[in-house]
């Protein structure tokens, strides 16, 4: 069990946390890989042969020129010519068992708990909207901006208000993820974030 400390307007709290508590390095490798596959675009094309705009005809004759056997001048042999093997538009996804997305990203969590790095929020207090707001907000919290934050929130407000902040990424609750969580320093969730992470790991990932 973890004791995650929850910050609210009577001071903080602990809440106790069944997560993993072993992490495994290469089944977050292996989630994050997924979710990178995932999101590539794969819209990289080239033209072969049949495909570049080149005249078809034949160079030059056959024989008695000294030189070597060529036929049209888009052949990948040439300057401008066609590419062979190139790349062609397509999908990188592939399937990932949900059991393993899941447990990734519980192990996620579960590191970021067992470094005290995850902070709960029962409110953003005096947050309307406004990056100053925010900025007085987290001051209080202990976040001066010396570290990367991934803030997962179900309010609109406080998301529109931390977006602008180079050190904060935020995130709905819906889209919390292995990838972004490794990729920053701290994780700052509201109960209903974790409410929504926990109602996850119990259903489907």
């Amino acid at each position: 069990m973890y004791q995650i400390p929850v910050l609210s307007a009577s001071g903080k709290r602990e809440l106790a946390a069944d997560l993993p508590q072993e992490v495994n390095p290469h089944l977050l490798w292996e989630v994050v890989r997924w979710q990178l596959a995932s999101r590539r675009r794969g819209t990289a094309s080239t033209k072969t042969r049949g495909e570049v705009a080149y005249s078809s005809r034949k160079i030059y004759p056959q024989k008695h020129t000294g030189r070597a056997r060529h036929g049209d001048i888009g052949a990948p042999i040439f300057v401008g010519g066609g590419t062979v093997f190139g790349p062609k538009p397509r999908d990188y996804g592939y399937t990932l068992p949900k059991k393993v997305r899941k447990a990734g990203l519980a192990m996620a969590v579960a590191d970021r708990a067992k470094e005290g790095k995850l902070l709960l929020v029962e409110e953003f207090a005096g947050v309307d909207g406004k990056t100053k707001a925010f900025l007085a907000w987290a001051k209080g919290a202990g976040l001066d901006g010396s570290e990367t934050v991934l803030l997962v929130t179900a309010n609109e407000l406080v998301r529109r208000a931390a977006r602008n902040l180079p050190w904060v990424v935020t995130l709905a609750p819906e889209g919390l993820n292995v990838y972004d969580i490794l990729r920053t320093q701290r994780l700052v969730m509201d109960l209903a974030a974790w409410e929504a992470f926990q109602a996850r790991l119990g259903g489907e990932a």
